[in-house]
C-alpha cells in the first residue's frame, strides 16, 4: 500500500470482518471504537472545504472522530492539558514511579475492567498519601498526578499506574514545605508492600460484596479454595513498584507528562508495514537497553489486543491528589507556591482555538494557502458526514 500504514488502515480493512465474526462479544465501547478510528479523518465523518482568497486553490480537510483512543485525535488535548499543568508545576525535584500488579491478577482485571482499575487507583493513592504523611518517612501532605496505562510494547494487557511526584510536601500545619531528605522520601520496598496491602485488602473486600466477576478462563475462582490459593500466592511474592531518578527542574516535568497523559496503547508511528494477513509493530525492548524489535500480528489479533485497552465509558485515567487535587489547587497548592516563592504567572484569557496552538507549537499556519502560499484560506462549504451503515 502507498504511504506509511496507520491503525485506521487495519481498522478500514479488517474491522467489518472482525465485528461479523466477533461481534456478539464485543461491547457497545469496542464496537465504537472501532468505527471511530476507521473513520477518523474520512468523508464518513464530513469535514469542509477551504478555498485559497488569492488564487483560488480547493483544499479538503475531513473531521477528527475525538475518540481518546485514537492515536490520531491526541496531540492538540495533550498540549492542552499541558498548558494547564504548567500552572501546577513547583521548583522542586519530582519523581516517577510506577506502581504494577502481579501478572496472575490481570485475566481478573480484564473481567472487571472499572471496578478493578479503580481499586488500583485508590490503593495506588492511599499507600503515597498515608506513607508521606508518616513523620518516619516525610510527614507532609504531598500532590501527584496518577495515569492509568494497562499495555506492554506489544498490546499485551498489563495494569500499571504511573505517578508523577513532586520530592516534598505541605507540612500538617501548612506553614512549611519539607523537602524529602533521602535519593527519595519513602524505599521502595516500604512502598511495594503497603501498595500490596492495601490493594489486596480491597480485592478482597471487592469479591466478598459480589462486585467481581468470574468468567471464562478464570471461572474457577467462584470456589472459595480457588480465591484464597490465589490471595496467598499474591501476599507471598514481591509486588514491583519502582522509582526513577529524579526530574529537576518544570521543563523536564512538563515534557515528561507529555510522554503519559495522553498516550494510547498502538501509534501510527509503530505500524512499519502493512499486508493483507500481516501487521509489522516496532517497539522497544526494556530488557535488551532500549533495542528496537518488531513483531508481526495477524490483523485480528491485532485488533482484539488493541481493544483489551479500550477503557470503560466515562472512565477517568488521569487523576490528581493531595494539593494537587481540584479542591485543593486554590488553597494548599496557592501555600505551596508562596513557600517556595513561586511567581504568579498570568493566566490566559480565553480558550486558544487549535490553529493558534498549532501555529505555536510546530509553527505550521493552517490558514496559509499550500498553493500559493500568500493566500489565506478560507470556508467555502461544508462536507456533511456520509455515514455508512452496511457493515456490522
Amino acid at each position: 500500500m502507498r504511504g506509511s500504514p496507520e491503525l485506521g488502515d487495519v481498522f478500514r480493512s479488517k474491522g467489518p470482518a472482525y465485528r461479523k465474526r466477533y461481534g456478539k462479544g464485543l461491547s457497545r465501547r469496542h464496537v465504537r471504537a472501532m468505527r471511530a478510528v476507521e473513520a477518523c479523518r474520512t468523508a464518513a465523518l464530513g469535514g469542509h472545504v477551504d478555498e485559497c482568497a488569492q488564487c483560488g486553490a480547493l483544499r479538503i480537510s475531513y473531521n477528527s472522530c475525538r475518540n481518546r483512543h485514537c492515536p490520531k485525535c491526541q496531540s492538540l488535548d495533550k498540549e492542552r492539558w499541558l498548558e494547564a499543568r504548567k500552572q501546577d508545576v513547583l521548583p522542586v525535584k519530582y519523581y516517577h514511579v510506577v506502581f504494577t500488579v502481579p501478572e496472575s491478577l490481570r485475566p481478573v482485571a480484564l473481567r472487571n475492567q472499572r471496578t478493578f482499575y479503580n481499586l488500583l487507583f485508590r490503593a495506588v493513592s492511599g499507600t503515597l498519601k498515608e506513607l508521606s504523611g508518616d513523620r518516619k518517612h516525610l510527614g507532609a501532605e504531598i500532590g501527584f498526578i496518577a495515569v492509568l496505562h494497562t499495555w506492554t510494547r506489544t498490546l499485551v494487557d498489563h495494569p500499571h499506574i504511573h505517578c508523577i511526584v513532586p520530592a516534598g510536601g505541605l507540612s500538617p500545619d501548612g506553614r512549611k514545605w519539607l523537602r524529602g531528605k533521602r535519593k527519595f522520601f519513602i524505599p521502595v520496598k516500604v512502598l511495594s508492600r503497603k501498595f500490596r496491602g492495601k490493594f489486596l485488602d480491597a480485592l478482597k473486600r471487592a469479591c466478598g460484596s459480589g462486585q467481581l466477576r468470574f468468567m471464562g478462563k478464570i471461572a474457577h475462582l467462584k470456589e472459595r479454595s480457588s480465591w484464597k490459593e490465589l490471595m496467598d500466592s499474591l501476599y507471598n511474592r514481591e509486588w514491583v513498584v519502582y522509582c526513577k531518578p529524579p526530574l529537576k527542574n518544570s521543563e523536564d516535568v512538563i515534557g515528561y507528562l507529555g510522554r503519559y497523559t495522553h498516550r494510547v496503547a498502538l501509534t501510527n508511528d509503530r505500524i512499519v508495514g502493512l499486508e493483507d494477513e500481516i501487521v509489522t509493530i516496532r517497539y522497544r525492548n526494556s530488557k535488551n537497553n532500549g533495542a528496537i524489535r518488531f513483531v508481526t500480528l495477524e490483523p485480528f489479533e491485532l485488533i482484539r489486543r488493541f481493544l483489551l485497552h479500550v477503557l470503560p465509558d466515562g472512565f477517568m485515567k488521569i487523576r490528581h491528589y493531595g494539593i494537587l487535587s481540584n479542591r485543593n489547587r486554590g488553597t494548599k497548592l496557592l501555600k505551596a507556591k508562596r513557600l517556595l516563592h513561586v511567581r504568579r504567572s498570568p493566566q490566559a484569557e480565553g480558550k486558544e482555538g487549535w490553529q493558534d496552538l498549532l501555529f505555536r507549537l510546530t509553527g505550521i499556519d493552517v490558514s496559509a494557502c499550500p498553493k500559493c502560499g500568500a493566500g489565506k484560506m478560507r470556508l467555502r462549504e461544508a462536507i456533511f458526514p456520509v455515514l455508512s451503515r452496511a457493515s456490522p
